[in-house]
């Protein structure tokens, strides 16, 4: 858990940076928007290759090595800034590398979970990773970094690198099972070379009924979402006039959101069960989107983003619980990095699309881009209602062929 929120320490200040960047270098939204299509792209390249790694290494190392070099391109971009070499195509690349290893990080910490946690502890579990990382990357980081960007860019920048450098320190400190128990083959299943493994998670994915469905359903709603919230910093600081120094007080309404419902997800589940939970939870969080858009009022915007960014955590904590009790564990790594390739890899496209609407009015996004999104939700409705609980599904690894 230390190591985990030092690196989320870090990526708060990295999410809260970016942007804050972008604007003091270019007011053009679609220049704007490009910082979270650049984020988001090395999942469409890199998320398969390092989900077949993990399924080969000791994840401890992985989280170890990717947190390393995280730390090193903070220090380049330092460095950058301290010069005045820094343009708006200096920091594409450096998001850009930055979303490349956290490809290896996020899939080695979701991969470690299963391996360490019992199936009925899963969404309790992921709760408070998840409650943990948003209380470091929006309560502290948020504020923190708009705070002293105000004052000076390099302070927050210089602590970017080392939470980096301490989270991969203490990733080596992990328990023996989060190195991957995956690697003894407990199938028995014959060696099969790296280049061959590309097409695992695909096919695992595809074979599933409710993965495939649950998985094309958050590709959609994924990639609408990111068009509606890509200018929202545009939105937020030149339509709505926020100061730049309280753009991470503006941040914290997503976090007291979130936080709240990561500690409420699997009392929900419990109670209601998480198919109608997750369908209620995804269809509020998209209709808030388009809330911020209709009603360009900040008190109202704050309280829309409180509501999407709560129920948007209460999705992704189900919907990681289901796949990490439906998936193999010797698969996790590889059906992982394929969900994420073809969810966060669209994303991108998500981002410019919202430039582009961002250049005709900053409320276009929300509107037109949330708007689609809830009808999408309300149209899937039904199957979400109908997904199971974690516990009811039947073992992955216990169904496995063995040769």
């Amino acid at each position: 858990m230390a190591a985990n929120a030092s690196s989320s320490l870090g990526d708060g200040i990295a999410r809260v940076a970016a942007p804050l960047l972008a604007v003091r270098l270019t007011d053009d939204p679609l220049l704007v928007s490009g910082i979270a299509a650049v984020a988001l792209l090395p999942w469409l390249i890199f998320a398969i290759p390092a989900g077949i790694l993990l399924d080969r290494i000791d994840r401890r190392r992985a989280m170890t090595f990717a947190n390393g070099v995280r730390s090193l391109v903070a220090v380049l971009l330092l460095v950058l800034f301290a010069t005045d070499a820094l343009t708006i195509w200096w920091l594409y690349l450096v998001v850009f590398v930055y979303g490349a290893f956290e490809t290896v990080y996020d899939g080695a910490l979701r991969a470690v979970l299963p391996s360490i946690v019992a199936r009925p502890d899963l969404p309790r579990a992921n709760s408070r990773v998840e409650a943990g990382e948003i209380v470091v990357q929006q309560f502290l980081s948020g504020p923190l970094t708009s705070a002293l960007f105000a004052v000076s860019v390099v302070v927050p920048l210089g602590i970017n690198a080392l939470t980096y450098a301490i989270a991969g320190v203490l990733a080596v400190f992990l328990p023996v099972a989060a190195a991957g128990s995956h690697r003894t083959n407990p199938t028995g299943e014959p060696h099969v070379a790296w280049y061959r493994q590309f097409s695992d998670g695909f096919r695992y994915l595809m074979g599933d009924p409710m993965l495939r469905n649950l998985w094309m359903i958050s590709v959609v709603i994924g990639l609408l979402f990111s068009a509606a919230t890509a200018t929202m910093v545009l939105y937020v600081l030149n339509r709505l006039g926020l100061p730049e120094a309280w753009y991470g007080g503006f941040i914290l309404a997503g976090a007291i959101g979130s936080l709240g419902a990561a500690t409420i997800a699997d009392r929900l589940k419990e109670r209601y069960r998480a198919g109608p939970v997750m369908a209620v939870a995804q269809t509020v969080a998209l209709a808030a989107l388009v809330l911020m858009g209709a009603v360009p009022v900040l008190g109202v915007v704050a309280v829309g983003y409180l509501v999407s960014a709560g129920g948007t955590t209460v999705w992704n904590i189900l919907v990681m619980s289901l796949r990490q009790a439906a998936i193999p564990g010797r698969l996790l790594g590889r059906v992982h990095g394929t969900w994420r390739t073809l969810l966060w890899g669209t994303m991108p496209l998500g981002a410019l699309l919202g430039g582009l609407l961002g250049r005709i009015d900053l409320r276009a996004p929300f509107l037109i881009a949330g708007g689609a999104a809830t009808l999408v939700t309300l149209a899937s409705f039904r199957f979400l209602s109908r997904l199971p609980n974690p516990e009811e599904l039947d073992d992955a690894d216990a169904a496995l062929p063995t040769h």
